[in-house]
């Protein structure tokens, strides 16, 4: 009872976070390693869950008609062939460098998000109606790479591609994020699932929470607009760049509401 109550609300927290902004990995990704999963069989369990709340928040972007579809097909086609690629390579890199290059970018993003609001958060309608360029599909094709390998991050890649080089708005460009991840997410589950490294029961209770926080996500992000979407990626980026600096540590804080 306590593993189901911990997978889910942690579940809950990430569909949440992942919908709106992105890191929510952090939060599952520590939960299922805190109840005993490897790190590569919690990564790869951690996809189940991520499938099924995109499929969630892309349908109701869908149903709210924010969704641009032909645009998300698109940019999804780069990213998925990225994604493979990640899935099944390594990269050589010691982690907390890694983090701390993740946290730094994070703070970048941050300051256009506060100083830039008519380019990283109302978007550019003149480039959005425009068509894609060939280094818009790299820049995807790069995102799919690292969302293939780690995932943890890769909505705020998503997003300042989205924003900053298709022009869309931060409502739009979140269903458009959610649809990207939605296309690349079942290949790299296949990819982990051909080395074993899923636990389904793990995975399918963490969904449940996820698909809970999915859906109130992408209502909140329709009804409340792009301030409303804003300040949810605002707080999420100082928290997750402060974990990744080592000013706060939230696996201890989670490893401890779980041993409790």
């Amino acid at each position: 009872m306590v593993e189901i109550i911990a997978l889910i609300s942690a579940g809950l927290l990430v569909g949440f976070i992942n919908t709106l902004a992105g890191g929510g990995s952090i939060i599952s990704l520590s939960v299922l390693m805190m109840l005993g999963l490897p790190a590569p069989l919690a990564n790869g369990t951690n996809r189940i869950a991520i499938t099924i709340q995109t499929l969630t928040a892309t349908t109701s972007f869908r149903q709210q008609n924010v969704l641009e579809t032909k645009k998300a097909i698109l940019l999804s086609i780069p990213a998925v062939l990225g994604s493979l690629l990640g899935a099944w390579f390594a990269v050589d890199i010691r982690e907390d460098v890694f983090e701390k290059a993740i946290g730094v970018i994070m703070l970048i993003m941050l300051v256009f998000i506060l100083y830039k609001p008519q380019k990283f958060i109302y978007g550019r309608p003149n480039i959005a109606e425009k068509p894609l360029t060939w280094s818009t599909y790299l820049v995807f094709f790069l995102i799919g790479v690292y969302g293939g390998f780690i995932h943890m991050g890769v909505g705020y890649f998503l997003l300042a591609g989205i924003v900053g080089l298709a022009g869309f708005d931060l409502v739009k460009a979140n269903a458009i994020k959610v649809f990207v991840v939605l296309a690349y997410a079942p290949f790299t589950l296949l990819v982990f699932l051909y080395y074993n490294q899923v636990n389904w029961k793990y995975g399918f209770i963490l969904a449940i929470g996820a698909v809970v926080g999915a859906l109130i996500a992408s209502r909140l992000a329709v009804s409340k607009g792009v301030v409303f979407v804003k300040w949810v990626i605002v707080i999420v980026i100082l928290i997750t760049s402060a974990d990744m600096f080592g000013l706060i540590d939230i696996k201890s804080v989670i490893s401890r509401l779980v041993t409790t």
